[in-house]
């Protein structure tokens, strides 16, 4: 008797892409393959120095003289 495996009925695959200006393109391509259902993206997480870096951006960080300064406004 032969060992048979069964094919999974669902699956993912991973694509490295290293030039992102043609995620678009290679996008369309994988939705026109017979079979494929849903195309995802995950979302690259920021470390918290990115974070820090957005922040101070966008206008979120305060700046004190000192920490005296800094207690004075916290109505310390």
């Amino acid at each position: 008797m032969a060992n048979t495996a069964s094919m999974p009925t669902e699956g993912q695959l991973l694509v490295n892409i290293e030039d992102m200006s043609l995620l678009k393109d290679i996008k369309k391509a994988i939705s026109m393959v017979k079979g494929v259902g849903k195309i995802t993206m995950p979302r690259r997480r920021m470390t918290s120095y990115e974070r820090s870096l957005d922040d101070e951006r966008n206008g979120r960080v305060n700046h004190y003289e000192n920490s005296e300064e800094f207690f004075k406004k916290m109505g310390i």
